[in-house]
């Protein structure tokens, strides 16, 4: 499953390590890339620096017209899923979109969202219907989305590596330099 992030409403002062938080959630639990919706370069290379050291092929893209991109997405087979505690419940939708999507695009807004991308989505799609961050409803959504296959992921050519234990802190660091 081929999975990427679309950032919208990034506020560069207000939203600088929120939408860095976005990406390094979309990161860690198994998406491919994050759209920005902003040419907010420092969030660009705040995430590059961490698939470099901890690896992986995750890739960020600012600057984007976010209108073009869900309708290339959708124009090459994806779906579009935003995340919205508008939407239908995430356990009512959930078995569906696994079985009928294999590219999905996960909107996550920030200030308000215009209503086209409410009509655009495939699924609306709503962790809760109360007040909640999006950082978390990315990270509740890309895990019952995965069934929590994502958690075990291995990430190619870290050089920043944990070794997880019960007690202390204990990482790989590679041979090659950081």
């Amino acid at each position: 499953m081929e999975i990427v992030v679309l950032r919208l409403g990034h506020r560069p002062e207000r939203d600088k390590r929120i939408t860095t938080h976005v990406g390094l959630v979309g990161r860690a639990l198994g998406a491919k890339g994050m759209l920005l919706a902003s040419n907010d370069k420092g969030i660009e290379r705040s995430i590059r620096e961490v698939t470099r050291n901890w690896g992986g092929d995750f890739f960020v893209k600012t600057g984007v017209n976010w209108r073009e991109e869900v309708t290339k997405w959708k124009q090459g087979g994806g779906k579009v899923c935003h995340l919205t505690m508008y939407g239908e419940n995430i356990l009512d939708v959930i078995g569906e979109l696994r079985e009928s999507a294999e590219k999905i695009m996960v909107v996550v807004g920030a200030e308000k969202v215009p209503y086209e991308v409410f009509e655009a989505a495939d699924w609306n799609i709503a962790v809760g219907n109360q007040p909640h961050s999006e950082i978390a409803a990315l990270a509740l959504f890309l895990d019952y989305l995965q069934q929590g296959k994502e958690l075990k992921a291995k990430f190619a050519d870290a050089k920043l590596e944990i070794v997880p234990q019960r007690r202390g802190k204990e990482m790989k660091v590679s041979d090659t330099e950081l």
